[in-house]
């Protein structure tokens, strides 16, 4: 499969602090700084009883670029997923992410769904241009195995 194929494929991004370090992320804030970017962002709060992820949670959608994303933020552990994105996308939420939410001394790290689920560990987003972040998430996607 070629890169730009696989940048085009559709899977959870997960984007997290480095271990030991915080953003400060708390549900008002990530709230804030999604209605900010789009001020029609639904969000939804689960303390955990019902819904896809144990423990609280706030699930969210937001528009990037006309695309609707959806995703949750979780407090603990601290970290905020992006669903059926593709590697473009998840480079525009990464930056995002860096220049609005994460404080500026702590990195942006990655993971997807397929590399969670082949015990790939995170990954520092570059601190590069957009199509860098793309080709690392590319390079993250066939580190995990699963095209041949």
């Amino acid at each position: 499969m070629e890169p730009e194929e696989i940048a085009q494929l559709r899977t959870m991004f997960v984007f997290t602090p480095p271990p030991g370090h915080s953003w400060g992320l708390t549900f008002e804030g990530f709230e804030a700084r999604l209605r900010e970017r789009d001020p029609d962002t639904f969000t939804r709060v689960d303390d955990g009883e019902e819904g896809p992820v144990r423990g609280a949670a706030m699930i969210y959608g937001v528009t990037f670029d006309d695309e609707d994303l959806e995703g949750f933020a979780s407090l603990v552990p601290e970290g905020v997923t992006v669903r059926e994105c593709n590697a473009h996308m998840a480079a525009r939420f990464a930056l995002w992410l860096r220049n609005n939410v994460a404080p500026a001394d702590v990195p942006v790290m990655f993971n997807t769904d397929w590399g969670i689920e082949e015990g790939l560990e995170p990954t520092l987003v570059p601190d590069a241009t957009r199509p860098r972040i793309v080709a690392a998430l590319v390079q993250h996607i066939e580190d995990t195995g699963g095209l041949d």
